[in-house]
């Protein structure tokens, strides 16, 4: 009896330790398996409960916050990584709403992971590939105050689902490809003014609407609600030419025929396949007013390439006054509008409206309305890394023949500080014009000369001694020298206040024969050829002087019926006047390339310009 009871009782304690054992293992399963660690706390880095932990940083920091300037738009990259030793899921969000006039998600680009869905996603071990995710966010305020957006983590087990926590909300993918329209009009940062039916303004103070396209940087300054096409202007003054011979009409204009001239010397025939991206019916409001309102439709114009005009041009900015707005690019250029029968409404660089008589030399600006299927397929929309288009996105060029290339593209060439420089165009057959992207410089400072005592580049003056002699001995390599062709045709027509652009290079404007001209390896653009402009800001804002950013340059054509040997000089301000042959101003060399010159790399952007280098005969 008494063995029993002990059996009894010996099986009783059996039981309840196993009990209790059993009750512990699932206690500790259930607590793990059922944990989660949550970072909400402003400056909260690791908590950790139980063996899950997490790591966020934040442009390189650890950290939680994304703090934005007011009327700003900034980039973070955030790592999300896994510290454990075993495989966790991992959710990731910001916690709160977002106030009116702010935005935020992520994009989607090449190096960068997509931001996980609510029930999260797995991450290796620490110290396996895997163990980190990389994202790309933006944030937009355009609020008149600092905003700061904390970011929120959920960690647990692999195989379990993760709940977004009441106050999280993942992070949208930002719309950065698909149609032209629809990219432009999703970010808040372009702040559109739908107040005039016919066009959608970009009115944002910095948009993300830079396009390139066709070698040039664009700026998107509407949509169009019927057709869904987009307007687009240069950032730059392409060139500078008068805009008529006294007459303020578009309709017949030097302006309206260099613009839409399909041969090498105009802009429309310099275009990368116009009929595929742009609108070749568009029309133009030209119609004469002195008010910056929305102008009646008493003189429409149609055609390919056109200009802005003084209503679109006010109405792209937000402030009080168009300093602010980035169509303001501190230079001089015409509008489309005239103010009377020989005046045409032209932006200063400071921003200001000003009645231009036709006859003075100022700056183009192309205006271009895109076709609604075009679509964005790469780029952010800033000016450093602009929205590339579909069938304008070239790479792995490798091998391509530059002179298959587009007027406007970036290459690498000489040596030192004076190494990029910009395609013109291909005026001769099988040859590549270009020209340094900016004036010569020498230690961070712009080389002056004069002309020399003569306005005409067939003497032996000091500017074409100086290109064919010191620039390429002491500026280029022997490996550079051999690219350029030994001697090419310089177009030297006389030209005056009032001339018609083609006269710089042919006899008359029927184009039928060509003028007076020198034969040299290196020479300079002519009056009204592309490139012939600046692409720096001069002025800009009203406490600004003018800037050292860029100095006037000589052109290769002299004036006409002048007592003194005058040439033309590209002012700061992008505006074409005479100068005295005398004078000291800077240089921007103009050259042919070879027809075997090939790509070996680049993408022909600022940032990435074209390597070039001969072909190999063997």
């Amino acid at each position: 009896m008494k063995k029993l009871l002990l059996e009894t009782s010996f099986s009783k304690i059996y039981m309840i330790v196993m009990i209790i054992i059993t009750l512990l293992i699932l206690g500790s399963y259930f607590s793990y398996a059922m944990f989660t660690v949550t970072k909400e706390k402003s400056n909260a880095i690791s908590i950790v409960t139980g063996n899950l932990t997490y790591k966020l940083e934040v442009d390189g920091v650890e950290g939680n916050v994304l703090n934005v300037p007011a009327n700003s738009s900034k980039e973070f990259i955030v790592i999300l990584s896994n510290p454990n030793n075993r495989v966790a899921r991992f959710n990731f969000y910001y916690i709160g709403d977002l106030i009116e006039g702010t935005d935020t998600g992520y994009i989607e680009t090449d190096g960068y992971n997509v931001v996980p869905s609510s029930t999260g996603v797995n991450l290796e071990k620490s110290g396996s590939s895997g163990s980190s995710n990389i994202y790309l966010i933006r944030v937009n305020n355009i609020t008149d105050d600092e905003i700061a957006i904390t970011l929120g983590v959920s960690v647990g087990l692999d195989y379990n689902d993760l709940e977004l926590p009441s106050e999280g909300h993942i992070f949208r993918k930002l719309i950065t490809t698909g149609k032209v329209k629809d990219v432009l009009e999703d970010d808040i940062m372009n702040r559109l003014n739908y107040d005039d039916s016919e066009q959608t303004f970009i009115t944002g103070e910095e948009p993300y609407n830079y396009i390139w396209y066709s070698g040039k940087l664009w700026r998107a300054v509407a949509t169009n609600p019927s057709d869904n096409s987009v307007k687009l202007v240069t950032e730059w003054n392409i060139s500078s030419i008068s805009y008529s011979n006294g007459s303020s009409s578009f309709e017949g204009s030097y302006m309206k025929d260099w613009l839409n001239d399909e041969t090498v010397d105009g802009f429309l025939g310099n275009l990368r396949e116009p009929e595929k991206f742009i609108r070749m019916d568009s029309v133009w409001n030209a119609t004469m007013t002195s008010s910056t309102d929305k102008p009646s439709k008493t003189t429409m114009v149609t055609a390919p390439v056109g200009l802005l005009n003084i209503y679109e041009f006010i109405t792209s900015y937000s402030g009080t006054t168009a300093i602010k707005g980035y169509l303001n690019n501190g230079l001089w250029w015409y509008t489309i509008t005239p103010n009377n029968s020989t005046n045409i409404y032209s932006v200063t660089y400071y921003g200001n409206l000003a009645s231009e008589t036709s006859i003075t030399p100022a700056g183009i600006r192309p205006s271009i309305n895109l076709k609604s299927e075009v679509k964005i397929i790469d780029g952010r929309g800033t000016s450093d890394d602009p929205y590339r288009l579909e069938g304008d996105n070239d790479i792995n060029l490798n091998g391509t023949l530059l002179n298959t290339r587009y007027s406007g593209e970036y290459i690498s060439f000489g040596d030192v500080e004076n190494n990029l420089y910009r395609i013109v165009s291909h005026e001769t057959s099988g040859l590549t014009k270009i020209t340094s992207a900016e004036p010569l410089k020498y230690e961070g400072e712009f080389i002056v000369s004069t002309f020399g005592s003569s306005s005409s580049y067939l003497n032996p003056n000091q500017i074409v001694v100086f290109l064919n002699g010191y620039y390429l001995t002491g500026y280029m390599s022997e490996e550079y020298n051999n690219m350029i062709e030994p001697s090419t045709t310089w177009y030297m027509g006389l030209i005056d206040n009032g001339y018609d652009y083609r006269l710089a290079k042919y006899t008359d404007v029927s184009m039928t024969s060509t003028t007076t001209s020198a034969f040299a390896k290196v020479g300079l653009l002519r009056y009204g050829e592309l490139m012939a402009s600046q692409f720096e800001k001069f002025g800009g804002k009203e406490s600004e002087t003018y800037t050292n950013k860029t100095i006037r340059y000589w052109l290769i054509n002299a004036f006409v019926d002048r007592k003194d040997p005058m040439v033309a000089v590209i002012h700061q301000n992008g505006i074409v006047t005479n100068s005295f042959s005398t004078t000291n101003y800077g240089v921007k060399p103009a050259m042919n390339l070879k027809s075997n010159v090939i790509i070996t790399g680049g993408t022909g952007l600022k940032n990435d310009p074209f390597q070039i280098e001969l072909e190999s005969t063997s």
